[in-house]
């Protein structure tokens, strides 16, 4: 195979936007070949090969890859339809509306060694967050003490929510502003500073918007090593705040409007305490600021390593299967605030499966869905 013949499932926004990269060019060795979308009307992509249902264009043989971008409920199903079928599979975030769906996917994904499984995880390909890991496992910043991302500019209004069905509801999406608006920052916080060990979540449903899943987040998370952190988002607050600030034993890292600071201790800080004869004694700080450019067309790298890794064999950037742990935190979140305790990681995935289908039998929502102005959305992408 010379070339990759793609195809996109779920021509909404997010779907939209990343055929129209493919058909500038922009991704080298793919040709896009065929869309998909149960709703919208598609004539105009024509002549790509156009179809409503995804599972028959994965069979149609059209295609030897196809990008998933449907809402969430239906990312597990048409990933394990293309895994099954031999087609390659990058899948839009989440990889699954929740944790044993995810578990669902990545063991069919096992099976098919050589099928290959992506996650749409484009921040991964920002320079600012590859400079804050290489300074993490690089040592620079000593072991990490305490973690802060307050990720509050995600507001949205009443008339984003009524403009698909689908939106903020336990059935049709499984979650709010942690599964969908802030799922990328999960994913960055994890693949920065790994797993914590527990979680304590405190959710609000509802509490802006007229919907029923959470809108406004404070949680408390803490590692194995004791290091501890809080994450906070909403989509509710405006104006809001992104800052993002971990603390190590060799100094403080802080990335809030567009820049990037280093406060260095010259000592590591548990090491000056045991050693200095003062009581209010600190070590010397350099302050660093840190330089980086912003990646262009994140999602067409993400997409041009998903091609090479079928072509050439190179690594995933963000392997499907790493999806399930932003999934997991966006879950366990929720689970724990419901349950009014603190979550012990790896959760039971059956566990908020069954708490997530009660929500779903017992919602009283009418949702109300509306024809909304078009507006540019790619603003959200750099978070």
């Amino acid at each position: 195979m010379d070339n990759v013949r793609l195809g996109i499932i779920g021509m909404g926004n997010i779907g939209r936007y990343h055929a129209d990269y493919l058909r500038n060019g922009k991704v080298k060795r793919c040709e896009l070949v065929a869309v998909c979308d149960a709703v919208a009307p598609l004539d105009h992509y024509k002549p790509l090969k156009i179809f409503t249902d995804g599972e028959a264009l994965i069979k149609s043989g059209a295609v030897d890859a196809v990008l998933i971008a449907t809402p969430h409920f239906q990312h597990t199903t048409l990933g394990i339809a293309a895994l099954e079928a031999g087609v390659h599979a990058m899948v839009e975030k989440p990889i699954s509306s929740h944790k044993a769906d995810a578990e669902r996917l990545i063991a069919v994904a096992q099976q098919h060694p050589r099928t290959v499984f992506g996650g749409m995880f484009q921040m991964r390909t920002e320079p600012r967050y590859q400079k804050v890991r290489k300074l993490i496992t690089g040592g620079d910043l000593g072991q990490i003490v305490r973690l802060n991302w307050i990720n509050t500019d995600w507001y949205r209004t009443e008339a984003y929510f009524v403009s698909g069905g689908w939106r903020a509801t336990w059935k049709g999406e499984g979650g709010g502003v942690l599964l969908n608006q802030c799922l990328h920052n999960l994913d960055t916080l994890q693949w920065l500073a790994g797993m914590p060990r527990r979680v304590r979540g405190f959710c609000q449903l509802g509490r802006f918007h007229q919907i029923e899943v959470e809108d406004h987040v404070t949680a408390y998370l803490e590692w194995a090593n004791g290091a501890t952190g809080v994450f906070v988002s909403s989509s509710g607050e405006t104006p809001g705040t992104n800052r993002f600030e971990i603390v190590g034993t060799l100094g403080k890292l802080v990335l809030e409007n567009n820049q990037l600071r280093f406060t260095k201790n010259e000592v590591d800080m548990i090491e000056f305490s045991r050693t200095a004869k003062q009581g209010f004694a600190k070590p010397d700080v350099w302050d660093i600021e840190i330089p980086f450019e912003n990646a262009v067309l994140p999602h067409a790298i993400m997409l041009q390593n998903f091609v090479n890794a079928i072509l050439d064999g190179e690594p995933l950037i963000a392997p499907g299967a790493e999806g399930i742990h932003s999934v997991e935190l966006a879950n366990v979140m929720v689970y724990s605030s419901l349950r009014g305790e603190t979550v012990e990681l790896p959760m039971d995935g059956a566990a908020w499966a069954a708490q997530l289908e009660r929500l779903i039998a017992e919602s009283k929502v009418q949702k109300k869905v509306m024809q909304v102005e078009a507006a540019d959305f790619t603003a959200s992408f750099r978070r």
